[in-house]
């Protein structure tokens, strides 16, 4: 199944999100390694680039799934067509953090803390003006 247009629209926004929110945290590690807590490394470089690239592919899943769950017309299939799509999504999620955590080529936060990412782009998108402090002008009619 291909990505609808609005799907693609909307990957490309999380990615680019994600790869700013990548940018924030790994300069985050840096200064915080400047100043004596933690080292910045390869292992964060690495933990955090892949990390992205597991909350992006989630993503994904989650609107291919969609996609294929809106075709569905009994409403019981596509709610457990949804469900398990979420547990097996989350199921993989937890495995990266488990691998991220045992394997010593990743920091672990640096692998976790993408996973995030995703939640915090569309968050900023619903909610821009709460974020930059820029309120709406209401009309208010008399």
């Amino acid at each position: 199944m291909k990505l609808q247009p609005a799907s693609k629209r909307e990957m490309k926004r999380i990615s680019l999100g994600s790869l700013f929110c990548l940018g924030i945290m790994l300069a985050a590690f840096y200064v915080l390694s400047l100043f004596g807590v933690g080292t910045f490394g390869y292992t964060v470089l690495l933990g955090g680039a892949l990390g992205t690239l597991v909350a992006v592919l989630n993503f994904a899943a989650l609107c291919l799934t969609i996609q294929s769950a809106a075709g569905i017309e009994d409403k019981k299939q596509r709610k457990a067509t949804i469900q398990v799509s979420y547990n097996t999504r989350l199921f993989f999620q937890a495995a990266w953090v488990v691998a991220a955590f045992l394997i010593p080529a990743f920091h672990v936060v640096a692998a976790a803390v993408p996973l995030l990412f995703p939640s915090a782009v569309i968050f900023f998108l619903q909610n821009p003006g709460k974020l930059t402090g820029v309120v709406k002008k209401r009309e208010h009619f008399h």
